[in-house]
């Protein structure tokens, strides 16, 4: 794991934690019922220069890294600082009981992409760009999924500084594509005045050099080194003996 930046490097995103003067429900109300949210409640958490979160589904990746963009000003469907497209709002209210804590000087744009709205996002950004005659996006729907975010890497969104926060973006990319992401993501990592937080269910993303493994569970959140996560033991373990997990569910459908 990496060791922690200097108070003095301009991270956007230093540290995540609870509003003081924030009225905050009982603790069996969720999402406080998922143990990682209420441990960044009760004690905050610090964030790296990249910082990767790992979880089982229902784990609170998702929930923690959504609170996280839309307390620093991003759009909670995805997409840039005070972005305003949106669809259906499913979102929790974790973020109004959370507070960004910045580094002094640090940049306050950043952009937010999460697989599950990704086909909104890109709608907005099509629609835009028709309304542009400057702008150089590709129509990203005339894309796949993984075309259309490797596209979406390539634009000026994600080449300055600022607070980069994606959740669940290995959805739809190929290996190959997965290991393209790798090397975007460390580096944007080294720029100055720039972080990267992201979710995953991806070993492939867990491994970038460099970056702060946080695991999720019922044990609320711990770090972890790489070869100590359990999707990598998971993965390990299925591709050395793929029947040894199938037979529990391929018996039960053939019984």
């Amino acid at each position: 794991m990496s060791t922690r930046p200097r108070w003095d490097e301009g991270l956007p995103a230093r540290r995540l934690e609870r509003v003081r003067e924030a009225e905050v429900p009982p603790a069996g109300t969720w999402p406080l019922t998922v143990p990682a949210v209420a441990q960044v409640l009760a004690h905050g958490l610090d964030l790296a220069r990249c910082t990767v979160l790992v979880g089982e589904n229902g784990s609170g990746k998702s929930t923690l890294v959504e609170a996280l963009a839309m307390a620093a000003g991003m759009n909670a469907e995805g997409g840039s600082t005070g972005a305003l497209h949106r669809t259906h709002a499913s979102e929790s209210p974790l973020d109004e009981w959370l507070r960004v804590v910045r580094d002094p000087g640090a940049p306050r744009w950043g952009y937010f992409v999460r697989a599950e709205t990704m086909h909104g996002l890109f709608t907005y950004l099509d629609t835009s760009r028709a309304e542009s005659p400057w702008s150089r996006d590709p129509l990203f729907h005339t894309l796949s999924h993984g075309e259309s975010f490797v596209a979406l890497l390539g634009t000026k969104r994600f080449r300055g500084e600022g607070l980069f926060v994606m959740d669940e973006p290995e959805a739809g990319l190929s290996f190959s594509a997965q290991l393209h992401l790798v090397a975007e993501l460390a580096e944007m990592a080294r720029r100055p005045r720039t972080q990267v937080v992201i979710a995953t269910h991806s070993p492939v993303l867990a491994a970038i050099p460099g970056a702060h493994l946080l695991e999720l569970g019922e044990h609320g959140i711990r770090p972890s080194a790489w070869d100590e996560l359990d999707v990598v033991a998971h993965h390990r373990g299925f591709l050395d003996d793929p029947r040894r997990y199938l037979r529990h569910v391929l018996d039960d459908l053939e019984g």
